[in-house]
């Protein structure tokens, strides 16, 4: 059984206390995928230089890496067994691929992983490895790094990048999680979603240049770069499939797509 990969926005870490439609999708969405082996996730919110790295801690950590928000959150635990030995496939796979990898020993799991798998899996009892993502490469560079990812996808292990379909915060005022949506968040997501859909891929490695408000959208690209990923981990020619698509605190488009 091959399963698909996925990206998910993992939007504000309230995600994991706040009701809203996508914390509710993804509380649904891990009952209703076939129940990987393990799970290796690509986060925003590890970046590393000079290369990939992978974690290979036995029991990792949750880490609360933000600050300013309610007392609860930092309460929260994810105590999910590590994934060593698929992380050291996927390294293999990687260094097979032309990428330089490192091993991490004691990293633990950002709130780009817990909080979305909190809701999916909240059992914590499937293995869970983070690869990190690599500073600087072009986009289809981090598409060739799901591609090499992809064998992993054989061995029943979920392959998720975690991320944002927008996520500009300098641009966020503040107000309720169902404030207005400006047309230049709108704008970007639809043109992401159409390219998806008619399966433009070359367009998509381009949407810097291509789509609306790109740059106003991502300032910096980490958010959506674990998107691709995920598509190079469906092969080369993947079918994208939009799961799920809200919006929470005006400039946070909440889309979830599988890759098949």
């Amino acid at each position: 059984m091959s399963l698909p990969s996925l990206f998910v926005s993992h939007g504000s870490p309230m995600l994991a206390l706040e009701d809203s439609p996508a914390r509710r999708f993804l509380q649904d969405l891990g009952r209703n995928l076939p129940r990987p082996k393990a799970i290796v996730v690509i986060s925003a919110h590890w970046e590393t230089m000079g290369g990939v790295a992978v974690g290979l801690v036995q029991r990792p950590e949750t880490l609360h890496d933000f600050g300013g928000f309610p007392e609860a959150l930092y309460h929260i635990s994810y105590p999910a067994p590590g994934a060593p030995q698929t992380a050291l496939r996927a390294a293999i796979l990687l260094e097979q691929a032309g990428f330089a990898v490192g091993r991490e020993p004691s990293r633990g799991l950002d709130h780009g992983a817990w909080v979305p798998l909190s809701l999916m899996y909240p059992d914590a009892d499937i293995p869970v490895a983070q690869v990190s993502l690599p500073h600087a490469l072009t986009t289809a560079e981090y598409r060739r790094m799901g591609r090499a990812l992809e064998k992993l996808r054989e061995d029943e292990v979920l392959i998720i990048g975690s991320g944002s379909l927008t996520h500009n915060l300098s641009e966020f005022r503040g107000g309720p999680i169902a404030a207005p949506v400006p047309s230049w968040v709108s704008d970007f997501a639809q043109w992401m979603h159409g390219r998806l859909a008619e399966r433009q891929f070359d367009r998509l490695l381009d949407y810097r240049n291509q789509a609306p408000f790109a740059v106003r959208n991502h300032p910096t690209e980490e958010h959506l770069l674990p998107l691709f990923v995920a598509m190079g981990a469906a092969g080369d020619a993947p079918i994208a499939e939009s799961l799920h698509a809200s919006y929470q605190y005006r400039v946070l488009a909440m889309d979830m797509i599988g890759f098949s």
